[in-house]
């Protein structure tokens, strides 16, 4: 098999950098065939053979030993020979950067990236690659745009300490020519399920599509990354509802696409979010343990039992997991798809066990709760209101005339956010202001939520309904599309949910179906806007700070510069800045169109 590069090495895919702490760190690789790799950085090195998955082979090399906040390139050897980094590559050598305590905290973070072409064809279609233009400016290879502050900080080639990508990583349903060409090539298109993904193979080659750019896998050599998945991992609207569920399984296609979905989501993402204790502890960790050294074993019918299992059978694995940073922050990134309860009489977003298991992660005692799910908690009030009055219809609040109707609605109009899950909305909501009051340990300055999906980015801040103090800021801070941009109409009918009347009609649309208030109110503090961009985050102490970045053609759609889209900031006391009032910011808007 050729890679997308059209290289024929050893080295088929990587290395990606996984997780990383203050001591090890992960570096996971796909290899042309059974072998031996080999990570060495200083003094230290690892090695561990390939294990096989319907026919690919791969590896995770897990670093130990590693000084607290130090800084080392490394390189890569499969069967003893270097493979990384290439001889020619006109990027930094790749480092592995351990984290220190007390040292600031900084993460970006985003999601929706198609993977076509960076040249003007691809850009007309889908924008510039905001992830790829990020990695040109951090391997210092482009200058900032022409209409950005050159001594712009934030603009500056300054690596993160991790880099979160928040869904649709592959699109499996809106494949691109490459994609379809690759599947033609295999079976006929005309059949179900078309030129959507239908096996692990497939998605292997998907895979190489999205990580083989030089730029972005050089970023991602480098930089350390987590990851959950979004519906297009899988396919539009996945687990919307209980009816749109049985719809899929009742096809022939349905079957062969979440268990390989769900396989190739293990190896190629999920594997390296863990830490080496939770690694150790992963069922399928163990198979590839048991097996190491054996060339000949094959771990595909393993590792689709296991995911035809886990599709059936959401309460017997977490793909949710969770990351402290010293007391500074706590990530805990939720599984917002595969772990929802879908049964009419207890629909949640997500399952008991694992509603039990988030509300054991919303606690204080950090200086800020940092909740990645990849659907926004917090949309748009308008939205917002008509996702709860759509759910309310379909379960019956105007009868069965209207459940159909509200059925139909949620399914074409993609209403499956947290806002038509209002069991586990309200749930959540009351958990995330009892962390804010300092009811579930020290309260921390900020409880923000990391979101991605819905292919525009803003900032909101929210505040209890019933007036309650709290002492942490609640944000909802949204990232999408890194590579996808809406529509026109699409832009036009998100901003008509956004402003004015629509979040007022939508309550009381939602009323009329008898959906209780909510324990949170919130608004925009900033947005929305509709570039491809990516975000960056950064925490010291109370302090807060986000920006948005996009890439702009200048003279070469092949090296794009970077430009800041927004940025938000809270000071050292943990406190937003002065809100602007509706009338100022419309005509700040303005002046910056």
């Amino acid at each position: 098999m050729t890679s997308p590069e059209g290289t024929d090495g050893p080295l088929v895919l990587g290395p990606l950098l996984r997780y990383v702490d203050e001591t090890s760190a992960a570096v996971w690789v796909e290899t042309r065939g059974a072998a031996s790799v080999t990570v060495a950085r200083g003094g230290a090195s690892a090695t561990a053979r390939t294990f096989a998955v319907h026919g690919h082979h791969y590896a995770l090399v897990e670093l130990a030993g590693l000084e607290p906040g130090s800084s080392e390139p490394y390189t890569v050897e499969v069967d003893g020979a270097q493979v990384w980094p290439e001889p020619d590559s006109p990027f930094p050598a790749p480092v592995i950067a351990t984290l220190k305590r007390g040292r600031p905290l900084r993460l970006a973070f985003g999601s929706c990236r198609t993977s076509v072409t960076h040249d003007e064809a691809g850009n007309r279609m889908h924008g510039v690659d905001a992830l790829r233009a990020w990695a040109l400016r951090m391997a210092d290879q482009v200058e900032p745009a022409e209409s950005a502050d050159p001594d712009d900080p934030d603009l500056a080639p300054q690596l993160p300490d991790l880099l979160l990508f928040l869904g649709d990583q592959v699109y499996a349903d809106e494949t691109t020519d490459e994609m379809r060409a690759f599947i033609e090539a295999r079976r006929d298109i005309d059949q179900p399920p078309w030129t959507e993904l239908q096996d692990y193979e497939e998605y292997a080659h998907l895979y190489s599509l999205a990580w083989s750019d030089r730029a972005n896998r050089w970023l991602l050599s480098t930089v350390p990354s987590a990851m959950v998945f979004d519906d297009h991992d899988i396919r539009d609207d996945w687990n919307t509802s209980l009816d749109w569920r049985r719809e899929m399984e009742a096809t022939s296609w349905w079957h062969g696409r979440i268990v390989a979905g769900l396989s190739s989501y293990w190896v190629h993402q999920h594997l390296g979010n863990l830490s080496p204790a939770q690694r150790a502890a992963d069922e399928l960790w163990q198979q590839v343990l048991a097996h190491e050294g054996d060339a000949e074993h094959d771990l595909g019918p393993v590792i689709d039992a296991f995911a035809e299992r886990v599709d059936q059978e959401p309460q017997t694995y977490r793909w949710s997991y969770v990351r402290d940073f010293d007391t500074q922050a706590r990530l805990v990134v939720v599984d917002s798809r595969a772990a929802r309860d879908l049964r009419p009489e207890s629909r949640a977003m997500l399952d008991p066990d694992e509603a039990r298991w988030l509300d054991e992660q919303l606690r204080g005692d950090v200086d800020h709760l940092l909740v990645a799910t990849s659907l926004p908690f917090l949309l748009a009030r308008g939205l917002h209101h008509l996702e709860a009055f759509s759910e309310a219809l379909a379960q019956g609040a105007w009868g069965g005339p209207g459940s159909r109707a509200g059925e139909k609605l949620r399914q074409t109009v993609d209403l499956e956010h947290w806002g038509a899950f209002q069991k586990s909305f309200q749930e959540v909501a009351r958990q995330v202001i009892e962390v804010a009051a300092g009811e579930r340990g020290r309260a921390p300055s900020t409880v923000t939520f990391l979101s991605g999906d819905v292919h525009h980015s803003y900032v909101s801040e929210a505040w209890p309904t019933d007036g309650r103090a709290v002492q942490s800021t609640l944000l909802q801070a949204v990232c999408s599309p890194i590579r996808n941009p809406l529509s026109r109409n699409m832009r036009f009918a998100t901003a008509v949910l956004s402003y004015g009347v629509a979040g007022p009609v939508g309550r009381l649309a939602s009323r009329s179906a008898r959906v209780p208030d909510g324990p949170l109110t919130w608004r925009y503090a900033e947005g929305p806007w509709f570039d491809n961009n990516l975000a960056c985050l950064q925490v010291s102490g109370r302090s807060l700070r986000m920006w948005w970045v996009t890439g702009k053609v200048v003279d070469d759609d092949a090296r794009p510069r970077l430009a800041k889209v927004a940025a938000y900031e809270l000071d050292e006391q943990g406190n937003p800045p002065p809100r602007e009032g509706a009338v100022a910011k419309l005509r700040r808007r303005v002046r910056r169109r």
